[in-house]
């Protein structure tokens, strides 16, 4: 079971495990999506960018930090829903990148609901030379304790 909306502290930072972004990984996520934009499924147009080969979708590397901070038991079955996200991608994740996530509370406040209340959490994306590839705030509504 992940935290209820009291056990968030302002000053508890989780760092996720890492991951590393495959090739398949980007394929399987342009079939999901429908994305087959040639920066992601065609190496030879790659080559040919600032990038020098393909780089993963930007939502792919948003989602794969979730599920990373997920695996946290961050969130599990004490999240009721996703109200929104503010992100910024600020470099390329490319095949072979190995990634995880600096995650820590910036604000929360209770809800007319006493079962519930609204947690806003801010998502570093750190790659496996320290750069900063994806940053933003996802705000969730969280169970609160009985």
């Amino acid at each position: 079971m992940g935290l209820f909306f009291e056990d968030f502290e302002a000053d508890k930072v989780w760092i996720t495990r890492g991951r590393t972004v495959g090739e398949g990984d980007i394929t399987l996520f342009a079939g999901l999506v429908g994305d087959f934009n040639p920066l992601h499924v065609d190496a030879d147009y790659c080559s040919g960018t600032p990038y020098k080969g393909r780089i993963a979708h930007g939502p792919l590397t948003l989602s794969m930090a979730i599920g990373l901070m997920s695996q946290q038991n961050l969130i599990d079955d004490t999240t009721t829903g996703l109200l929104g996200l503010n992100w910024s991608f600020s470099a390329p994740v490319k095949i072979g990148d190995t990634i995880h996530a600096k995650v820590s509370m910036v604000s929360k406040r209770p809800t007319k609901d006493p079962s519930r209340g609204i947690v806003v959490l801010r998502l570093d994306v750190i790659n496996h030379s320290g750069t900063s590839v994806q940053l933003g705030e996802m705000t969730l509504m969280m169970k609160r304790r009985n």
